[in-house]
This record gives C-alpha cells, structure tokens and sequence, in this order.
C-alpha cells in the first residue's frame, strides 16, 4: 500500500467549455487516443483519505485521449468493462511523482486521488511529460474559449445599447437609399430589429444561466477544495510529527552508531594485541624447543656420566694401590739401602739381585708414569 504524501488539491476550478461533461461516459466518436501505457491503477480510501485501494489486480491500460469537438482531454482506463478512469484534464491539475515508479493527480469532479504504479521509472516519466503537455494544451483551449465567450458577450450587449438607437434614427429619418432600395414601410423594420433585440437577450439570458451554472460548480468546487485543504493541513501535521519521530529515532541510531564506531576501535586494538601476542607466543614456543633440545642432550650426557664416574673411581682406586704400592717400594728401597750399605761388604752376591730390583723398581715407575698420565687425560677429558 503506497500512502499519499501530498495533496494535490491546489486551487482546482472546471473551465467554461468542460460544464456539463459527464464523468462516467466512455469515450465518443470525437474522441481519439493520443498515447497509451500500461500501469496499475490505484484511488484514495474515501473514508481515510491517507490509503491506496488498488482499482485493478493487473496492469491496465491507461490512455489519454482528445476530443476535438469539445476541445478537451481525458484520462481513461477500462478495466474488462469497467471505468476505473475518467478524468478530464483542467489546466489546474498536477501530476506528482511520490517515487521512482508511481505517480498521482488529483481530480476535484470526482472528488478523488488516482495513483498509478508503473513497471519503469522511464514509462513513469513519459506518463508525466505528456500529462504536463495535456494540461499546457487544456489551458491554451480555455484562455481561447474564454476570449470567445468574452467576445460575443461584448457584441451582445453593444447590439443591446446600439441597435434601438439606430432603429429609432432610421425608423424616424431614415434615408434616400433605404427608401428607395428596399421601400419598407418603417413599422416592418422597427420589427426586424426587435426581434434582433429579442435574440440578443436571450442569448443574454442563456449566457447568464451558464455563468449561474459555473458559479454553483465553482462554488462546490471550493466546498471540495476547503475540505481536502484540511485534510492536508491534518495530513501535513501527522507527517511532521512522523518526521519529529523519524529524527529522533535517527539522533538515537547516531549516537548507537558512534558507541559502535568506538567498540569497534577497541575491538581493532585487541585484535592488535592478540597478533602480538600470538608473534610472541610462537617465540616461546621456538625457544621451548630449543631449551627442550638442550636438555634432550644433557640427558644423553648425564646417562653417560655414571659410567664415567665409575671408570674414574676405578682409576683412582688404582692409582691409591699403585701409591701404596710405591710407598711400600720405597720403603722397601730404604730399607734394603740401609741394608745393603750395611752388607754392602757382607753380601757382595746380592748386587745382581739389586741390579734386577731396580731394574723391575724401574719398570713399575714406569708403569706408574704411564698411570698417571693416562688418569690426568681422563681427567682433562672430564
């Protein structure tokens, strides 16, 4: 349901050569189609003057159509053999696109707003073109029937002022030519002009009844338009109070939207944060494995450790015996020195013993050198 935004009820009036015209007649023999489009056809709610009522379930036909025997234009769409338009066109009316595919006009004869909904914003701009040159045209055929109307106003009442003294002056003088030409007597001429005179009068009097007539109609037409001005001052009240909510509303999404706009930032900075903290998290993670290497090598080694320790033990468990074993041996040097100085004389015999002794004493420190340094390289190597 589309809604009426506006109201175009803006000083509407029928001009003198469309009184009478019916609003329910199918078009004549005089009339032709000018232009032809297709749209859906929708009227105002009577009741609430705000709601669309659609006229047609489908697209329709809407056409303009001219008649030159009245020089008028109308709108007119047959919906099967239905009427759902008929709207003569007044030099007053207004077409109004509320959006981009429909459009509206008001026609103040049947007391009524026709909207129409096209399937194109291109079908609607046509429609509205020719409607601007319809209603150009319908101005221009009533400011001609208006300077006619005023014209044979004039010449009936100078024939009314002019034609009694002319008559009195030719009935009374009159002249050689009249006389001679025609030789009427002056009662039958006096005659002929009262009964222009009674011509011109009547034509008067029917002239007057017209203008009686579009007076009635003006003054409906005014009833109607006072009427439908209320309704849009109403309608223009009830949107502005739409449009106070609509802004408040709007100054409140503002304000949501910049509350949003600064979580947003924040949301931005966390992100932020959780990048750098995921860069240095997989840092650690690296320098865990690393260290987690390290240590995978130190428990190789520390395996390796008992074994050495033991080999080390071993060693110095030797080189204590070896030790003691020399301590021994040099006592035993002392002693047999002792000895020997104090046989040297008595046992001459026992120097080869001697001999082979220190050459075995020999050989043993020898090993004991050996010893010592192959535990001073164990021990380098530790």
């Amino acid at each position: 349901m589309h809604e009426v935004l506006s109201s175009p009820f803006r000083g509407a009036r029928r001009s003198p050569a469309c009184v009478g015209e019916a609003t329910g007649e199918p078009p004549n023999m005089g009339e032709q189609p000018i232009f032809t489009t297709k749209a859906h056809v929708f009227q105002i709610d009577p009741s609430t003057k705000k709601n669309w009522v659609p006229a047609s379930k489908l697209a329709v036909s809407v056409s303009y159509f001219y008649d030159s025997t009245r020089n008028s234009y109308r709108i007119i769409s047959v919906d099967g053999t239905k009427v759902i338009i008929n709207s003569t066109i007044s030099p007053n009316m207004t077409f109004t696109k509320t959006s981009q595919k429909f459009g509206q006009w008001a026609d103040s004869r049947a007391n009524t707003v026709f909207g129409l909904g096209f399937a194109s914003e291109q079908q609607l701009s046509k429609f509205a073109d020719k409607f601007q040159e319809v209603k150009e045209a319908a101005k221009l055929a009533r400011d001609r029937s208006q300077e006619k109307m005023e014209t044979s106003s004039n010449h009936s009442q100078e024939s009314g002022r002019e034609t009694p003294c002319s008559t009195r002056a030719s009935s009374i003088n009159g002249t050689d030519d009249e006389k001679a030409s025609h030789g009427e007597p002056p009662d039958a001429e006096l005659k002929i002009e009262n009964d222009k005179l009674k011509t011109a009068l009547a034509q008067s009097s029917s002239n007057v009844k017209k203008w009686e007539t579009e007076l009635e109609t003006l003054s409906e037409n005014n009833a109607r338009l006072s009427t439908a001005l209320q309704e849009s001052i109403a309608s223009v009240e009830h949107w502005k109070r739409q449009f106070l909510a609509c802004k408040d509303e709007s100054d409140q999404l503002r304000i949501k939207i910049g509350d949003l706009e600064t979580q947003c930032d924040e949301i931005e900075k966390e992100r932020e944060r959780n990048k750098e903290l995921s860069k240095r998290l997989q840092e650690l993670e690296v320098e865990i494995q690393d260290k987690e290497a390290e240590l995978e090598d130190l428990r190789k080694q520390s395996e390796l450790l008992p074994q050495l320790m033991a080999e080390c033990e071993s060693m110095t468990e030797k080189l204590q015996d070896a030790e003691i074993r020399n301590q021994e041996l040099e006592d035993k040097v002392r002693t047999l020195r002792k000895d020997m100085d104090e046989n040297r004389h008595r046992h001459g015999h026992l120097k080869l013993e001697l001999k082979h002794f220190l050459n075995v004493f020999d050989g043993k420190m020898d090993d004991l050198h050996e010893l010592r340094q192959g535990l001073s390289k164990l021990q380098v190597d530790n």
